[in-house]
């Protein structure tokens, strides 16, 4: 098996990922339109894509303070015949690695509230004030369909503890 990267997730890649599954993020309870990423860390083996995890950098406003850029991580997949044997892991490290590289001092990602403990396992933790994103009819509040974590990619960096509103859509 071998790591790679790639920029945004191609119609093929994305089927392949996804095999017969219709939603296999569940994303259709969060009731939103996502943002896609542009860099991925898949994994591959004899030339099938069996993971990967994507990145995106975007500006998150806290409280009244003005925007700053944030890795948003997004779009974490396993085929489903390859689930259950570190894959999942893998890539969300290796995309870690990469958000490190980018710049942003915070990652955040929005998951399922099935998934949180995955992503605590890679230091996340809850965001705890109220998160706001951007939707084509408006702005909406994220809750009740999951929840909303983050990260440290920078020594030091911390969350404000205030609402979190994302520019855009959510990752």
């Amino acid at each position: 098996m071998e790591l790679i990267e790639f920029g945004r997730l191609s119609d093929e890649q994305s089927a392949a990922l996804m095999g017969d599954e219709d939603d296999p993020w569940n994303a259709a309870g969060f009731g939103l339109e996502w943002l896609p990423k542009d860099h991925h860390v898949g994994v591959r083996d004899a030339g099938r894509l069996l993971a990967a995890a994507g990145l995106v950098v975007v500006e998150v406003q806290f409280g009244a303070k003005p925007p700053i850029p944030i890795v948003g991580v997004g779009g974490v997949i396993v085929t489903a015949s390859h689930r259950g044997r570190g894959l999942g892991r893998r890539v969300i490290s290796e995309a870690l690695i990469r958000a490190e590289a980018m710049g942003p001092e915070i990652a955040m990602l929005f998951c399922r509230t099935e998934s949180a403990g995955l992503y605590r396992q890679h230091g996340f933790a809850k965001v705890p004030g109220p998160v706001f994103v951007d939707q084509p009819d408006g702005i909406v509040e994220i809750s009740g369909a999951g929840v909303t974590m983050w990260r440290p990619l920078k020594a030091g960096a911390r969350l404000p503890d205030e609402s979190v509103k994302v520019n855009g859509l959510p990752f």
